[in-house]
């Protein structure tokens, strides 16, 4: 079938102001105060194309995809397919069947928990990190109570980085998968993972990615790093909510049986048997979110139009600049101080608890972060109960920096 892909077009220079006019919940008023989002590591905000390209699947191609003959059935599946070959390009992923939709990055990894987990035995053993999202921890404890296998972790240094020098004596002929993060959601720690799954596949073993927080800053390209599962989700990369992506090799979603069963991922059923249908449907049972990934085309589109270099460069200037003036606070202590990081700062000031400290933000009219960001471990290893997290995005500015940092001020004032 003919594949109906948004159109391209040329990336254009960035421009700060043009592009926060693309965002219209950037001009909401917080009490009575211009919003100021650094909450983006949890979700990232959505342009208007992204808005619109939802809200035409209704209004012009709303029908169920794949199944159908008729006009709108072919209108919607034409929508659906040209999102994934969007993002086929845009992780560089070889072909398009190795792209599955799923609903983010949480059920993509339980897809290979599940499916790939099949494929162990009692007494294997999983690699994770001490920095994972309880997304990349849960599943592989869940697997463990079913089949018995085990769950080792990379240790983390002061600084909030893998201990890479700890790797090679974990990797076992016991050892299963490694499945790590690409960017920490807590620290904001790019992890060297070229690094890591040099090592891993020298040992014959496969690597998964959790990319939630990757994908919305760097340059992703699946062929380049030679992973064998990579997970996102659509809405950190400013698409809709209930969408996301499991890239993976041939040869594992070959190998692996379907997560869940239903419509369109069957080839023939009858009363006593099932055969199962070609990839990447194989793994896509029932109505998917078609509106959703409407959407996620339109961002990613919107994404490809965007000088990234120049939004990258933004980032990275808002993250030094932040990151400087915060330290210049009495008390304020940065947990998470990798030499490599994309935009996200977690901090702790003495004797103020963080959800105090993001309540009296919230009401200066500026959104961050605060508790243990589903990294429970990750807060027992750097010994806080919580911390207050601020994570950027390519539309903040250094006034909101500014508005964040005297913030802080307003509530030290307040307690003392």
């Amino acid at each position: 079938m003919e594949v109906l892909a948004p159109t391209m077009t040329d990336v254009k220079p960035f421009n700060l102001d043009k592009v926060r006019a693309d965002f219209p919940i950037l001009h909401t008023l917080a009490y009575g105060k211009p919003l100021v989002y650094l909450d983006n590591a949890a979700t990232g905000q959505k342009p208007q194309a992204v808005i619109d390209a939802t809200s035409d699947y209704y209004a012009t191609a709303n029908a169920n995809v794949h199944r159908g003959v008729h006009y709108l059935s072919d209108q919607a599946t034409r929508l659906y397919e040209g999102s994934r070959d969007l993002i086929t390009a845009h992780i560089n992923a070889l072909h398009r069947h190795q792209v599955i939709f799923t609903k983010g990055t949480t059920e993509a990894i339980n897809l290979v928990a599940s499916s790939f987990g099949e494929l162990l035995q009692a007494g294997d053993e999983i690699l994770i990190s001490g920095m994972e999202h309880h997304a990349n921890i849960v599943p592989w404890h869940l697997l463990a109570t079913r089949s018995g296998i085990k769950v080792k972790a990379i240790p983390l240094t002061d600084a909030g980085e893998l201990d890479m020098a700890a790797v090679p004596a974990l990797l076992t002929d016991r050892t299963k998968l490694v499945a790590v993060s690409h960017v920490s959601n807590t620290l904001g720690t790019i992890n060297p993972v070229k690094e890591l799954i040099a090592l891993a596949h020298a040992a014959g073993i496969p690597v998964l990615l959790d990319g939630a927080q990757a994908v919305p800053h760097l340059k992703v390209d699946v062929q380049d790093l030679d992973v064998d599962f990579y997970a996102f989700s659509g809405h950190k990369l400013f698409g809709p909510t209930g969408t996301g992506v499991l890239y993976g090799k041939e040869k594992w979603l070959h190998a692996m049986r379907p997560y869940q069963g239903g419509g369109d991922m069957i080839d023939r059923v009858t009363l006593e048997h099932t055969t199962f249908n070609e990839l990447p449907h194989k793994f896509e049972a029932g109505t998917p979110n078609i509106a959703g990934f409407a959407g996620l085309g339109a961002a990613i589109t919107y994404l490809n139009q965007l000088d990234h270099a120049g939004a990258l460069a933004h980032e990275q200037y808002l993250l030094a600049v932040a990151t400087e003036r915060l330290l210049e606070i009495p008390g304020l202590r940065i947990i998470g101080t990798a030499r490599e990081k994309v935009a996200v700062i977690s901090f702790v000031i003495d004797g103020i608890h963080p959800s105090d400290v993001g309540t009296l933000l919230d009401h200066q009219g500026i959104a961050v972060r605060t508790g243990h960001h589903c990294t429970q471990p990750l807060m027992e290893r750097f010994q806080v109960p919580a911390t207050t997290r601020a994570s950027f995005a390519f539309y903040n500015t250094l006034e909101e920096v500014d508005r964040l940092v005297q913030g802080i001020h307003k509530v030290i004032r307040m307690f003392q």
